[in-house]
């Protein structure tokens, strides 16, 4: 199964348009939809979570089409959203049994025979009886995995889902959806490029609701061979270099701007060759130089 989207458009009441003639072939695994915040990611996971309505366009998950029948698509759907809402004084088991219910798990035994499994799945059994607002970050996340998984979805969507983890939640919530990710559809809209070159084998870039690339990460960053080159520069001087070179990032590195700039040979001298990475493709192409 794949998930099809074909010249999908929105522009909202105020003149924003969020996107701008979107098409995308998702197949099974983990996706990434890598974009700043404003780019359209939201908008186009809202969409295909049937939140909200599209202008125009086409969406179809397998022979199911996403835009019309909403209900046949929701069956199949796990979705964890930026900001995911619980009723805090709950526990874990109780609010997924209750989510669960919702999705169609009339039968006790068989519901808490799921739950259980769930909380397992995503390590948090042991937990199961706490409420939810004790959780950390990490847990809360991993909690809201389970709620998306009730059901076995064949799409699973998740927005953002890292914001705000330590480096140790954040490795285990990387297992988690690789795992998922061998059975199911499974989009990772995110701002975080090392999210998606770690856990995806295929991702577009989309930048003002536009589509600037699709492909495998490993592909955009091989394109940029030779033609990345860094330097450290005064502070002073960075708008000047801004104004000679295409400059596509600047960090700072022991408190001096190390500068990367898009170039077909050595800009200058002062030049070396940087070994490219998701980022630069990432910068290259919301600047139009790739």
């Amino acid at each position: 199964m794949e998930l099809r989207v074909t010249g999908l458009s929105k522009t909202y009441g105020n003149g924003v348009k969020a996107l701008d003639n979107v098409s995308l072939i998702v197949p099974q695994g983990m996706y990434g939809l890598l974009g700043q915040n404003g780019a359209g990611k939201s908008t186009l996971m809202r969409t295909i979570a049937t939140l909200q309505e599209a202008d125009s366009g086409d969406v179809h998950l397998g022979d199911t089409d996403v835009l019309k029948d909403k209900e046949g698509v929701r069956r199949q759907l796990g979705y964890l959203p930026q900001d995911f809402g619980v009723y805090p004084r709950i526990s874990a088991a109780d609010m997924l049994d209750h989510l669960a219910l919702l999705k169609g798990l009339a039968n006790g035994k068989q519901r808490k025979e799921v739950v259980e499994a769930m909380l397992n799945r995503v390590n948090l059994f042991q937990h199961r009886k706490k409420a939810l607002s004790s959780f950390s970050g990490g847990m809360r996340q991993r909690f809201g995995i389970a709620q998306a998984l009730i059901g076995n979805p064949k799409l699973l969507i998740v927005d953002e889902p890292t914001a705000g983890l330590d480096p140790g939640e954040r490795n285990r919530f990387y297992n988690l959806l690789a795992e998922v990710g061998e059975n199911v559809i499974v989009i990772l809209s995110t701002h975080i490029v090392e999210d998606v070159m770690e856990l995806c084998r295929k991702m577009a870039i989309i930048h003002q609701g536009r589509v600037l690339y699709e492909g495998a990460p490993d592909d955009a960053v091989n394109s940029l061979e030779g033609r990345i080159w860094e330097r450290r520069i005064p502070k002073a001087e960075a708008a000047a270099y801004g104004e000679r070179h295409k400059v596509i990032s600047s960090k700072m590195v022991a408190g001096q701007p190390l500068i990367h700039v898009f170039a077909e040979q050595a800009p200058e001298d002062g030049f070396t060759p940087a070994k490219p990475d998701l980022e630069d493709v990432f910068f290259s192409k919301i600047a139009g130089l790739n």
